[in-house]
């Protein structure tokens, strides 16, 4: 699988293993399932509440943990230092992981506050010294960023020690925030595309199917070379373990 090299000299699998909506009980089977199709890229959170099942699909999967691609994400309530420092040890120990491969703070603000008036600027600073101080320790391999617009990551770039890796946001064809990926590769800043088949709803959409069928490819396939052709890092989930419910 192609990967990325990110600006720190990471390597990142181009295409990763999705498990929103993935029940803890359920997602073992997924990533050992995707391994075998050639996957060595999971990204959880903490919000998702199945990185204990993550973690025994990376120890069952009969692949090297050196071989895999481990991300996930700082729970968006969590706005100061302590907080998510200690949500990041707690994420390594409940996935039994030594290290993680890739850690990001889930959204600039709560997710009941998000995108609202109050940007918590100054809060995400100080989530990010957590970060910084987890990368020196080599706790993690990388950190980077979610959600986050063209002001949230100027807040960071202006205050950081270790500039941001990645930013990971919805991109798929009927979204695409160009502005914002322009952005982030003049910065070195390597593009996640969450949900690049639209949760979904794009494979209902018969203009999409048009083009997918004079390819002779699927809406999925599609979908997911678009993203790549974007030179971002595309994350599609499994529907078959996601069920119908949308994020």
């Amino acid at each position: 699988m192609k990967e990325i090299i990110l600006s720190n000299g990471v390597k990142i699998p181009q295409i990763g293993l999705g498990t929103w909506f993935i029940d803890d009980d359920k997602v073992a089977n997924a990533i050992i399932e995707a391994v075998k199709l050639g996957y060595r890229h999971v990204d959880t959170a903490q919000a998702y509440g199945n990185e204990r099942g993550v973690g025994e699909g990376i120890r069952k999967c009969g692949v090297d943990r050196k071989e895999l691609f481990i991300t996930t994400k700082i729970e968006a309530e969590l706005k100061d230092y302590k907080s998510a420092y200690d949500s990041v040890i707690k994420s390594s120990e409940v996935m039994g992981l030594d290290y993680l491969d890739l850690v990001i703070i889930h959204a600039p603000q709560p997710w009941m506050e998000f995108r609202g008036k109050n940007r918590f600027f100054k809060e995400n600073i100080e989530v990010w010294k957590a970060l910084e101080d987890l990368y020196d320790k080599g706790l993690v391999r990388a950190i980077g960023l979610s959600n986050f617009l063209i002001d949230d990551m100027e807040n960071i770039l202006t205050h950081c020690r270790v500039k941001p890796m990645v930013n990971q946001f919805l991109v798929h064809i009927r979204n695409t925030p160009f502005e914002v990926i322009d952005f982030c590769q003049k910065n070195e800043i390597a593009v996640e595309a969450y949900s690049p088949i639209g949760h979904g709803e794009i494979l209902k959409d018969t203009e999409i199917k048009k083009i997918a069928d004079k390819y002779g490819v699927s809406v999925s396939a599609l979908c997911i070379k678009y993203c790549l052709e974007l030179g971002t890092i595309a994350l599609p989930k499994p529907c078959t373990y996601a069920g119908q419910r949308k994020r």
